[in-house]
């Protein structure tokens, strides 16, 4: 008979990547939950789910699905097969599980998701804006208001809100939700985000009041070389409040021509370059009170054809505040400015409070570093003025945050009226968004954990909405060489699923009718302006790994088509399968010696490198079609890889394997992805150890280099020059920002130089993660946490740690689909102890890399080999290693 097992449970319940969703526009969302047991080698051999439109009751007539038990394995993105989903309606879920140990899991606590307005006719709300509010510079907020009457006890009240431009929303007096740069930053003409919120609370009875503040955000603020007004020239706003009393009746209130508008508010100036003037004389209280008198205020201008076709739930999660940073010292600089320190590169805002008289001003300046001399240093933020500044009322002590503007920085200093301040009120709100931290590696090497430290606050400040390359001058951008490079790193990090699912769509969409995929996404260049090897491979490369990480077979569908499209753009540029045309960033920032007196010089070849870029997407579009089981398209991309590698070989290989452009870049990509015959790629892997030795043992790879190759070395039986080159400490290398008190990764190897000054200005940002993709090799090799492609998502992994570079220990964590995968090792003498963790539900394959023979052994003392294939729990192992290099 089988029992209800304790030791068995079910948790972490999630829908679309998301928790208890409130919005969902999925008509089939995926649902995926995790196991826990007390059991070793447990695997899931059936589940249950059921789905209801109530908490409490799952009889038949109460269910919209009952899946009844399913024989199998499958625990992560199993799609929704009942009953049509309605929208605007909330259902409930749980799940259990059956075991291959003979055990069923209690019910899973109940989840839920709700839908958001699933049709066009859904939407009653019209698009409304202020009719002066037109202005070909940035000038004020509009602010719009209404008032409503909440005749009976409310049971339920749902706000669908979006804009053009950015929104914050209140009602009667009160914030609406957490999230910030509301609805987001798409790809506009394509598709626009709206948000949901629960505001039942917030609506009392009797008289209230919804008001909505407008800011130019990326609408139609500045963004570098589009200039303003790249979407639109005025701020709208669409908002949609539906009201359900206890007594059933259903209510809304919508945007239309009874609201009314004002551009006479506080926010003067808001620009996320820039940033904002506010001025608290202009505050006016209670403006979202049901007593404010409007009277006043203008008539709001309704659109004639308002558009809902575009208009979508978010995939990505929100960006909220996650730390508040104290600053550390106050500086007096020798040019006798005031400066705070906050040590740390953060992205985000400052908020203060304060107390000054009538018209007397703050202005907060915002910088990365202070230059040799100690003094702040902006040029670097090129034409942004990262600026803030605060009229004040006078009407006491009076508190401020931004609004409508993020800036990048670890110091600040303070101008006008700066005595009026008292320092310790003032604090950095880091702003990113909400992706949820999965990895942790630590080590035994300080400047090697600075290092992981510098990566992942390099990833929370560009991963602001869009994956920014920077995010402090007049840029911010979603590059996308810089995404692809760093998207391996990214996911050991933090959960960046939905936020990548949400970024792919609008590459998707951005993408020229040539198949060729614009620099940024979104795209802020007018004409078409793309094509660039290792930038726009991006539309191959992450579907791909994202499938690899995460399991997800629908974002290889969802992004076929763009995939296929940028292949076929690559084909028709070639001539004789050979890409040798266009404009290509190349090995962009490599490392170039100053007294290249004798030729070396790292510039590698930009057409060689687009070759190899040509055969790595069509390799990854064929792994593609395969798992899609588009057999023809199989076959028809195997025989044009074969076409493009042998055209590689005719151009850039000589008979003995040599690469005409021999740079470390050039034979990195060569042998990674694989573009030369076996025989030949043995001498390959040596040239490149005899190149780095030649410069020292540094490396001198750019962006497009760097992310493979330590992988490269590793895979050729060089671990020794991989950790040698992550452990120098010398320029050019990953720990020289390091010991120059880098709190975040660099763009350039020498953004600060030795003897403190300056690379280029117009081109050297301090929070710049490209060159975090390191993180990916030390997850995998000094954790040895590898995932196995054929058993994607983690289902299968290979924990393979790697001792080296004077490293005594390292702790290692990922909080996969399936749950949590552990590695830590710790070497005392020839004497290494391996303690694993492997979730439910999965294997893991062990490899004790450097290990006498016969001498691994578990914790019960019993003998075990390499290769030791292991199921879900606990172990612990210890063996001797040959050498400690």
């Amino acid at each position: 008979m089988q029992a209800t097992a304790q030791n068995l449970a079910v948790y972490d319940l999630t829908c679309e990547y998301k928790t208890n969703p409130l919005g969902m526009d999925k008509v089939q969302p995926r649902l995926s939950w995790k196991i826990r047991s007390t059991q070793n080698d447990v695997v899931q051999t059936a589940y249950e789910i059921r789905v209801g439109t109530q908490s409490n009751r799952w009889t038949a007539s109460a269910a919209v699905w009952q899946s009844g038990k399913v024989a199998g394995d499958r625990s992560i993105l199993v799609p929704y097969a009942g009953d049509a989903l309605q929208s605007a309606k909330r259902y409930y879920w749980q799940v259990r599980v059956w075991d291959n140990h003979g055990n069923v899991s209690p019910w899973s606590e109940v989840n839920w998701w709700e839908m958001g307005l699933l049709n066009t006719g859904d939407w009653k709300a019209q698009w409304i804006s202020h009719p002066a509010d037109t202005l070909p510079v940035s000038g004020p907020a509009p602010m719009f208001r209404k008032t409503f009457s909440a005749p009976g006890p409310v049971k339920q009240a749902r706000l669908y809100i979006t804009s053009q431009g950015l929104y914050e929303a209140q009602l009667n007096g009160q914030q609406i939700g957490e999230a910030y740069f509301t609805p987001g930053w798409t790809s506009y003409h394509s598709q626009l985000q709206y948000q949901v919120y629960d505001v039942t609370n917030l609506i009392k009875r009797g008289d209230n009041a919804l008001g909505v503040t407008l800011g130019d955000g990326w609408f139609r603020g500045n963004l570098m070389v589009a200039g303003r007004n790249l979407y639109g020239k005025t701020l709208a706003l669409l908002a949609q409040l539906e009201v359900t009393y206890s007594d059933g009746r259903v209510e809304r209130v919508v945007t239309d021509g009874s609201w009314k508008a004002s551009l006479d508010g506080p926010i003067r100036v808001s620009d996320i370059y820039n940033g904002e003037t506010y001025d608290a004389r202009k505050v006016l209280h209670d403006w979202v009170s049901p007593s404010f008198d409007d009277r006043i205020w203008d008539a709001v201008s309704v659109s004639p054809s308002p558009r809902y076709d575009h208009l979508v739930i978010s995939a990505a999660p929100p960006v909220t505040i996650h730390e508040r940073i104290k600053p550390i010292a106050l500086i007096t600089t020798p040019k006798g400015e005031k400066v705070l320190d906050f040590g740390q590169n953060l992205v985000g805002r400052v908020s203060f409070s304060a107390t000054g008289a009538p018209g007397d001003s703050l202005v907060i300046h915002h910088a990365e570093v202070l230059d040799k001399d100690g003094n702040f240093y902006t040029e670097n933020l090129r034409a942004a003025k990262q600026q803030i500044t605060y009229i004040f009322n006078g009407a006491g002590e009076e508190a401020y945050a931004p609004h409508f503007t993020f800036q990048g920085f670890r110091y600040i200093k303070l101008g006008g009226n700066a005595d009026l301040i008292d320092t310790t009120n003032i604090v950095a709100e880091v702003l990113h968004s909400a992706t949820k931290p999965t990895g942790t590696f630590e080590t035994s090497n300080p400047l090697l954990n600075q290092l992981q430290h510098n990566i992942v606050w390099g990833q929370k400040g560009n991963f602001l909405d869009v994956p920014t390359d920077c995010p402090q001058r007049d840029e911010r951008l979603g590059w996308t060489g810089d995404a692809q490079a760093f998207f391996s790193t990214a996911a050991f990090n933090m959960d960046v699923s939905g936020f990548f699912v949400k970024w792919l769509k609008d590459l998707k969409a951005e993408q020229y009718n040539s198949g060729a995929v614009p620099h940024v996404i979104p795209n802020v260049w007018k004409s078409e302006d793309g094509g660039s090897a290792g930038w726009s491979d991006v539309a191959t490369i992450i579907p791909w790994e994202f499938y690899v990480v995460y399991g997800d077979t629908t974002i290889l569908a969802d992004q076929y088509e763009s995939m296929v499209r940028w292949v076929g753009f690559m084909e028709a540029k070639s001539t004789d399968d050979l890409w040798n045309t266009g404009f290509h960033f190349g090995d962009w920032l490599f490392f170039r010696p100053d007294d290249d007196t004798d030729g070396r010089s790292a510039i590698t070849d930009k057409y060689l490198i687009a070759q190899a870029f040509f055969a790595h997407s069509t390799q990854l579009l064929i792994n593609a079609a395969s798992v899609l089981g588009r057999t023809d398209d199989v076959a028809k991309y195997e025989s044009l890889l074969k076409r493009i590698k042998a055209a590689f070989l005719r151009e850039y290989v000589t008979p003995s394997g040599r690469l005409v452009s021999g740079t470390q870049t050039a034979y990195v990509l060569a042998l990674h992805f694989d573009m030369l015959p076996e025989d030949l790629r043995e001498q390959a892997a040596r040239r490149l150890a005899d190149n780095i030795a030649s410069y020292g043992n540094h490396l001198t790879t750019g962006f497009l280099g760097t992310p493979y190759l330590c992988h490269v070395l590793s895979r050729f039986g060089y671990d020794d020059i991989a950790f040698t080159l992550l452990m120098r400490e010398r320029y050019p290398s990953w720990l020289y920002p390091v010991t120059q008190g880098a709190t975040t990764i660099w763009e350039r190897w020498d953004g600060q130089k030795p003897n403190g000054t300056f690379q280029n200005a117009g081109m050297n940002s301090f929070n710049h993660y490209a060159y975090g993709a390191i993180g990916d090799w030390m997850y995998k090799h000094i954790g040895g946490i590898q995932p196995i492609a054929d058993k994607p998502g983690y289902r299968e992994f290979v924990l393979s740690p790697k001792i080296g570079g004077g490293l005594t220990s390292a702790k290692t964590s990922l909080e996969s689909p399936y749950g949590a995968i552990r590695s830590e090792w710790m070497l005392e003498g020839d004497r290494v102890k391996l303690a694993v963790e492997v979730p439910v539900n999965t294997k893991a394959t062990i490899v004790f890399n450097a290990a006498r023979g016969g001498s691994i052994r578990d914790a019960r003392g019993e003998t075990v080999a390499s290769g030791l294939q292991i199921g879900s729990g606990r172990y612990e192992f210890e063996y001797l290693v040959d050498s400690t290099k």
